[in-house]
């Protein structure tokens, strides 16, 4: 059996340890608050929230993978997209798995609530759909699969918007980072349908920043509009300036602007080097 932190000739491959080694982090600080009492009197409602949160992270960053690669010229960070991806699952499984916990194993009753509730519906959907992505994402089946492979794992798309929905009502008047998260999704979703040739284009970059950041507020907006008895026009005011603190729309927007940046420093470096090893060819053959 293959271990995932090697590849198929059983040598190690560095990057792989590394992510597995992060992606094991929350989890086990989760796990050390709750037999440490760090977690007040229902740790395990507390642990509900912390994986579920946790999945939707890790949900985020296996479809970033994907546009790291491109953007930012890094091809092996997608050694590791099927590794995140299946992370994604397992806190997913750990959410789902406590809150039948929390409910002392009365499993008929976990069944009527997630048909009564609709946020516990479309979490349970998340949960189907990320296993049947899951199970389908080995070798095995892309190959039995073929083309349909590609179609049928795009739905992790469709799945993150119900993901993300879930959040939001979960979260229910607090929602800074269902916001943030829901505008870092609106940038990874834009850039997928951008053609490939400005995949990697500074200005379709900051344009991207731009609009998944007015998304954001956007989305913030009708949140509290639709959702909540909050003023959502207070709300907005306060995504138009810094005055009050950064809100999620100036996240968003700084983390686009920082891919963009980091974009741009590897570019230059890579011209950089190919520049000087051609200079140090010429020199070397100038010399003999």
């Amino acid at each position: 059996m293959r271990v995932p932190w090697r590849d198929r000739h059983g040598r190690l491959v560095p990057i792989k340890a590394a992510v597995l080694a992060a992606d094991c982090i929350p989890g086990a600080v989760l796990a050390y608050w709750w037999v440490t009492g760090a977690l007040g009197g229902r740790p395990v409602l507390e642990v509900i929230h912390g994986t579920g949160n946790w999945a939707i992270r890790f949900l985020m960053i296996s479809l970033a993978i994907t546009p790291a690669a491109r953007v930012l010229n890094w091809p092996r960070i997608l050694l590791v997209r099927r590794m995140v991806g299946l992370t994604a699952l397992a806190y997913a499984v750990a959410h789902f798995s406590l809150y039948v916990v929390d409910e002392n194993f009365h499993l008929l009753l976990v069944v009527s609530e997630i048909v009564r509730r609709f946020y516990l519906t479309i979490g349970f959907v998340t949960l189907v759909g990320l296993s049947m992505l899951g199970v389908t994402s080995t070798d095995g089946w892309t190959r039995r699969l073929g083309r349909g492979w590609k179609r049928l794992h795009r739905a992790i798309y469709g799945l993150g918007v119900v993901a993300l929905l879930h959040y939001f009502i979960q979260s229910k008047s607090n929602v800074s980072e269902p916001v943030f998260m829901s505008g870092v999704f609106v940038w990874l979703l834009l850039w997928r349908v951008l053609p490939m040739n400005w995949q990697r284009s500074v200005i379709a970059q900051l344009a991207l920043s731009v609009v998944a950041a007015g998304a954001s507020a956007g989305i913030e907006f009708t949140w509290y509009a639709v959702a909540t008895g909050i003023n959502p026009w207070r709300v907005l005011a306060a995504s138009e300036t810094i005055a009050y603190g950064l809100r999620p729309a100036h996240y968003v927007a700084l983390l686009g602007l920082s891919v963009t940046l980091l974009a741009l420093v590897r570019r230059v470096g890579g011209m950089w080097r190919t520049r000087s090893g051609v200079a140090g060819s010429v020199a070397s053959r100038q010399v003999l």
